[in-house]
């Protein structure tokens, strides 16, 4: 742990035992009824791969990528995983911070705020984002004795609670719903293990980042904190500050980081909108009722849920992410309307086939540059 002044920054352990303690419970279910939804997942998720690759063509008949781990977890199991994860990608940024506020005033500061108080409010965010992940494929995951991860460090996470509290919550098929989420994350996962190029680009661009990362520490607490106090009520509705509202990311840019961070939205609009784009198009092969499971799911996105809900997501930066599935699945879309889904899969060629975020918005300029074909 990064510790300032003989105080952690984060308390990594504070952190994973406060969200696991204030998370919400899942739906009621029984223990045989449980069983039964775990195994159904791990059904489809195997499924899923043979659908995925049949359909996006991404890996060459008879290639056997790198196998990665798929695991079934309760809420409490996915907020462990992601703090492994944190600890892992966030280490050199707690690092930097460390080094610029030790010896100073600040640096008092912080260690009076200690780790401890960071431990809680991280935890209180991680118990807020615990009961509305229903999948993610982890990059960046080191294995840990409770979560194997493949030797690359991927590894796939379905969160069976929060599967089963949106279907019964958009009153869909059960059965069509869990195999329609396996869909999208197994394609998360055929991008990763098919790619073998593409973790380490988006680790480098993370980290590059990271290393312009050019915040006082305190500025981020104090973002963490605002956050926190949300969830507990302890910030008046409606309030808000000097920034706007501004995100986490968008308070730590500098001009550097603002190239990066364009690279990295359209890398992630491209991953989500291709995820969306194959599940509807496995999905009416083999599930019936995706039209319906399609249709109340962005009813869903698009209602959102309560005034505190919407600025959490706002502050945490989750409206953007609901913006890249929308962008990109119009981007692939549109790529493989015009030239195939070979035609498409060149965009795997290298980081230089990678579409740029002004690209994601139109993708024929996508086509003129990597195919080469300008515009009737």
């Amino acid at each position: 742990m990064t510790s300032i002044g003989g105080a952690q920054m984060v308390d990594w352990n504070l952190a994973v035992a406060t969200a696991t303690r204030l998370v919400r419970p899942g739906p009621e279910i029984s223990r045989e009824e449980a069983r039964e939804v775990v195994a159904e997942l791990r059904r489809h998720a195997r499924a899923s791969e043979e659908h995925v690759r049949s359909f996006t063509r991404m890996i060459p008949e008879g290639a056997e990528p790198e196998d990665t781990p798929v695991l079934v977890v309760d809420r409490a199991g996915w907020i462990k995983a992601n703090v492994a994860g944190f600890r892992e990608l966030l280490g050199p940024l707690l690092g930097k911070m460390q080094d610029r506020r030790a010896g100073t005033a600040g640096g008092a500061v912080l260690g009076a705020v200690g780790g401890k108080v960071t431990g809680v409010e991280v935890g209180m965010l991680l118990s807020f984002l615990a009961s509305r992940v229903l999948g993610q494929y982890e990059t960046f995951a080191p294995a840990t004795r409770e979560l194997p991860a493949s030797a690359g460090g991927g590894r796939l996470l379905l969160v069976a609670p929060n599967i089963v509290h949106v279907e019964r919550e958009l009153d869909v098929d059960p059965h069509d719903f869990r195999l329609w989420v396996a869909l999208h994350e197994e394609t998360h996962r055929t991008q990763f293990t098919g790619v073998p190029w593409l973790r380490d680009h988006l680790q480098g661009e993370i980290q590059s980042f990271l290393d312009e990362t050019d915040v006082d520490p305190m500025t981020v607490l104090e973002r963490l904190r605002e956050a926190a106090q949300s969830l507990a009520g302890g910030r008046p509705e409606g309030e808000s500050g000097e920034d706007g509202g501004r995100s986490l990311v968008e308070l730590v840019q500098t001009p550097s980081q603002r190239e990066i961070l364009g690279r990295l939205t359209a890398v992630m609009s491209l991953l989500e909108g291709h995820a969306d784009y194959v599940m509807d198009g496995v999905g009416p092969e083999v599930v019936s009722s995706v039209g319906e499971i399609r249709e109340k799911f962005q009813q869903r996105r698009a209602r959102g849920a309560s005034r505190l809900d919407q600025a959490l997501r706002k502050l945490l930066g989750l409206d953007a992410k609901l913006r890249q599935y929308r962008d990109g699945e119009r981007f692939v879309r549109a790529v493989v309307d015009e030239v195939g889904m070979d035609g498409f899969n060149r965009v795997w060629t290298s980081p230089n086939t990678l579409p740029t975020k002004a690209e994601i918005a139109k993708p024929a300029d996508w086509i003129a540059r990597v195919h080469r074909r300008a515009e009737p």
